[in-house]
């Protein structure tokens, strides 16, 4: 008989104390969101991987800040975020092409007939031009929640604020993309 995983908290305890192996097996963990994230916010597929590689190495070497009792994803997210906007502030680029990548994922519906398959596709797309239209922090926020599907409370550490915020944030980055969408096609698509 095996043991058992290890926990996050266990390779947490493990990278701190020095041990790669650990820390390897968080960047695995990881790695996708954090690319998610720092493409999201760069707008790049080339500079979110520099991104998140750099901010990867910045996480290994402040491990020893890190507060045991937080969770690490929120903390790396952080990281993560600050990188590439670091990278984008520097290259001054926009988050359009990242947003449509992060926005076409499959649905999972085996299902879907080719008809409605081309019009979701295409009701995304406008929704993805439309969160494209929106002020980067509308943007981060909604990115946050709903195409990296971060909780309230990781999106909170990840922007550094409180869920609270998250919450009004959201509600009112809604309503501007609500009322955009409404702007470009003239129809509700998002529920009120």
């Amino acid at each position: 008989m095996g043991r058992p995983p290890d926990t996050e908290s266990d390779l947490v305890a493990r990278a701190r104390g020095g041990d790669l192996g650990a820390y390897e097996s968080l960047v695995r963990a990881h790695q996708d969101i954090a690319f998610r994230t720092a493409c999201l916010v760069t707008g790049s597929a080339a500079d979110a991987e520099e991104a998140t590689q750099d901010a990867f190495m910045k996480a290994w070497r402040a491990l020893g800040r890190f507060r045991p009792d937080a969770p690490f994803r929120p903390w790396l997210l952080t990281i993560v975020a600050n990188e590439a906007r670091n990278r984008r502030r520097a290259a001054g680029r926009r988050a359009g092409l990242a947003l449509r990548a992060a926005a076409e994922r499959p649905t999972g519906d085996p299902a879907q007939s080719p008809e409605a398959t081309l019009l979701l596709g295409a009701r995304r797309g406008e929704l993805v031009e439309a969160l494209g239209a929106l002020d980067e922090r509308d943007r981060t926020v909604l990115a946050c929640r709903y195409l990296l599907e971060l909780s309230e409370e990781e999106t909170a550490a990840t922007l550094g604020c409180r869920p609270g915020t998250v919450k009004s944030r959201t509600s009112r980055a809604l309503g501007r993309l609500r009322d955009e969408v409404h702007r470009r096609d003239g129809e509700e698509v998002l529920a009120p």
